[in-house]
Formats: structure tokens, C-alpha cells, sequence
């Protein structure tokens, strides 16, 4: 009853303050944040009223698993952007500056970072150092589609901004397991191991990838069994938590190094794009599972307000570090992309405003910050106050940046500008 009664009260206090958020022209997603943080455990919760509030960071993680559908359908409708039409288009300038810009955000924070190792290291190692780095590479691709999607963002910047978020955390997840590797041995004093380095990341992505192939064609034979609209949702639906289901199953083969997981985001985001380019109406039924997800989504971004630790701004290194963390991560992405999308003669607004886009961040670095505080121990601590301290930065004022940068790059038009009905035999009038 009371995680039910918590449910509604996270539901109710998102809308709340979608309209305040609104009234203030900031996108609905940080007014979710906001209240996902004053339902909190730091704010209402600490008044111990079950039901009122999430009363401890327990309560919060029960709720984890609508956080790993939200996820799932979120890298399913990002994987419906990669229609072979578009590919032939933005394939070759979205992959191109995908990978530039999170290389270079790494290169960016792990050079800052480990010149403050110098400076204070007792507080921050080499291994804390490199880690960061490659987490710095993560984007929010859930933060980035709803600000798309509210405000019907549509042009030259939104159309190559999808895949870029989307292949973003591909190459996230590949520089992630390979300096991860890199810490672990440096934190045990082990040497490096081929299979930690390379093999182990490589198997997961090509192993969820494939996955999500195999899953997408079983998708698209069974909708030919289904003729309404509303069984032919049902079906995707249940198939994005097949995916989401399968997808955290991981192997580990005795009397070897080799360990076989998958990405839930890598494998439904191959399970949209599958499906998209070998179903004819895909683009009709995306729209009515989107209409589905809404609440989903609105839960989600209030459970990841909820999930932020105030606890952090307690520690001054954290502060510090965090601080040089997002400055350099911030200005790796926006250098990268801009210089990327330069050499691929990209239009100006891309070249100016990409960037921006892409600094929001939080599932995906949260995952990772999740992996690492299991495995690294005091530096894994301090891993995971770093990236909650920036979540907690950048899911505020990230999803208002990439709303202002969309707008100035023509994507989002002016209030006045839009389209609007006066009755229904009425044509939009502009």
C-alpha cells in the first residue's frame, strides 16, 4: 500500500510543478527533478511520514525497476531515429562527432583531474581520476527526448542530436569498461588484463547489440499477428520489457576472465532501430506508445530528483572536484562537437549550439557511478558523490540550456509562432 501510495504522490507532485516550471519557462523535466528532490528523503521525507514522502534512499531504490523500463523505452524511441533514410543522410557526421566529442570530454576531465591528483592526493587518486573521466563521456538521453518531444523541437540540430545522444553512450560504455579496467588494477595493485581491458566491454556491446537484433525481428514477425491499434501497443510494450528483462542477465564463464552481460540501453535502443526500418507503420504505433509513456517518464524524472544525495555539499573536496569536473566535461563536449561537426561541414547552428545539447546527464553516469562504488571502495565513494553532486548540477540546468540552445538554433519556434487551432474544421492559422 505505501509504495503504492508513493507512486501517486510522486505522479501528483511532478504535475504540481510541471506548471510553475512552465509559468517560468523552464522544461518540464527539471520541474519533475524539483520535485523529486522536495519529495525526498533531504526535504519532505525527513519528517518520517510514510506515504507523504520517500522517507529514506531505500524506499527510492524500490522503485528502481520503473527507473529500468523508463530507461528501456526511452533508448527504443531513440532507437527509432535511426531509420536507414536518415542514416544515409547524418550516418557518416553523427558517428564522426559522436565519438570526437566524448573522447575529448574524457581527455578533458582526466588531464584536469589528474593534475588536482598532484595537488591534493589524499583526496583524489589516479584511479578516481581516470574513472571520472570516462563517465564524463555519459549524456541523458531521457532529459534530451523530452525536451525534443515538449517542445516539437524539429530541424537540422534535433535531427542529428538523437543519434549523436544515442551513439554517445555506446562509446560511453566502451571508454567506461576500458579505463574502469585501467582503475581497477591500479586501485589492487594487480597487472592489467587483455580480457578486463578490451574483450570483456567488446563482447558486451556487440553481444547487446545483437541481442536487440534478434529481439526486434521477433518483434516485427509477431505484430503481423495483431490488426488494432491498441493489441499492436501491447505487443511493443511487451517486447521493450522482454528486452529490458533479458538484458540484465549476466554470465560469467568458469575457469576464465571472459564475463557475458548486456546494456539495456544498447539493446532496446537496437530493438527500436530494427524495428523501425522493417515495420511499414512503425512511426504510427511510436506514437501511441509515446502517449503510453508519459506518466512512466514523469515518475522517472521524479524518482531521479529523489534519488539525489544533498549529503554530498557536505564534503569540500567533493565540491571542488565536482566543480573542475563539470567545468572541463562541459567544455570537452562543447569543443569536441564544435569542432567535429566543423570538419564535417555541418551547418552553422550545429557547429554553435550542438554542443550545449549534449552536456544533461544522469542514468547512464549514475549506472556507472553504481558499478564503480561496488567495486573500488573509498574511491568508489567518492566516485559516486562526484557524479551525484554533477547529476544533481547538470539535470537542473542541462534540460534549460538544451531548450535554449534548440530555440536558437530555429528547432523550437517562438510561442507566437506556433501553429493554432480554433475549432476543428479550421486549418492552423500562423
Amino acid at each position: 500500500m505505501i509504495i503504492l501510495f508513493e507512486i501517486a504522490v510522486a505522479l501528483f507532485a511532478g504535475l504540481l510543478m510541471s506548471r510553475p516550471a512552465k509559468k517560468l519557462g523552464l522544461p518540464a523535466v527539471t520541474g519533475y527533478l524539483i520535485a523529486g528532490l522536495l519529495i525526498g528523503p533531504f526535504v519532505l521525507g525527513r519528517l518520517g511520514v510514510e506515504g507523504l514522502g520517500f522517507t529514506s534512499s531505500e524506499h527510492v531504490e524500490a522503485l528502481s525497476i520503473i527507473s529500468d523500463v523508463a530507461l528501456g523505452f526511452i533508448a527504443f524511441a531513440i532507437g527509432n531515429e535511426f531509420r536507414v533514410s536518415q542514416l544515409k543522410q547524418i550516418g557518416k557526421q553523427a558517428t564522426v562527432i559522436a565519438i570526437f566529442q566524448a573522447v575529448t570530454a574524457t581527455i578533458f576531465v582526466d588531464a584536469a583531474l589528474i593534475g588536482l591528483h598532484f595537488l591534493m592526493p589524499e583526496k583524489l587518486s589516479i584511479a578516481t581520476a581516470i574513472t571520472l573521466g570516462a563517465i564524463a563521456t555519459a549524456t541523458a538521453p531521457a532529459a534530451t527526448l523530452m525536451v525534443v518531444n515538449q517542445y516539437k523541437a524539429k530541424g537540422k540540430l534535433t535531427d542529428i542530436l538523437l543519434p549523436i545522444v544515442a551513439l554517445d553512450d555506446a562509446i560511453g560504455l566502451i571508454i567506461f569498461a576500458v579505463s574502469f579496467g585501467i582503475a581497477k588494477a591500479l586501485n589492487s595493485g594487480a597487472a592489467l588484463s587483455i580480457f578486463t581491458v578490451a574483450i570483456n566491454p567488446l563482447i558486451e556491446i556487440i553481444g547487446s547489440l545483437l541481442l536487440g537484433a534478434v529481439i526486434g525481428i521477433l518483434f516485427n514477425f509477431s505484430e503481423k499477428f495483431f490488426f488494432s491499434r491498441s493489441k499492436r501497443m501491447c505487443i511493443s510494450i511487451t517486447y521493450v520489457f522482454v528486452a529490458v528483462a533479458i538484458s540484465m542477465l549476466h554470465f560469467h564463464i568458469p575457469g576464465t576472465e571472459l564475463e557475458i552481460g548486456f546494456s539495456p540501453l544498447l539493446v532496446c535502443m537496437m530493438l527500436g532501430t530494427v524495428f523501425c526500418n522493417l515495420c511499414v507503420f512503425s512511426e504510427e504505433l511510436m506514437a501511441k506508445v509515446d502517449r503510453w509513456t508519459a506518466p512512466l517518464f514523469v515518475l522517472f524524472f521524479v524518482i531521479s530528483g529523489a534519488e539525489l544525495d544533498l549529503s554530498v555539499f557536505a564534503d569540500w573536496a567533493v565540491i571542488v572536484i565536482g566543480v573542475i569536473y563539470i567545468a572541463f566535461r562541459s567544455a570537452g563536449k562543447i569543443f569536441g562537437a564544435s569542432v567535429s561537426s566543423k570538419f564535417m561541414k555541418c551547418v552553422p547552428s550545429i557547429q554553435k549550439y550542438l554542443g550545449i545539447t549534449l552536456l544533461p546527464q544522469a542514468g547512464v553516469a549514475l549506472g556507472m557511478s553504481v558499478t564503480v562504488a561496488a567495486e573500488l571502495g573509498a574511491d568508489g565513494a567518492i566516485i559516486r558523490n562526484i557524479v551525484l553532486f554533477a547529476v544533481l548540477v547538470y539535470e537542473l540546468l542541462g534540460p534549460l540550456m538544451t531548450k535554449i540552445a534548440l530555440t536558437k538554433a530555429g528547432d523550437i519556434q517562438p510561442k507566437e509562432l506556433q501553429p493554432v487551432k480554433h475549432s476543428k474544421d479550421e486549418k492552423p492559422v500562423w
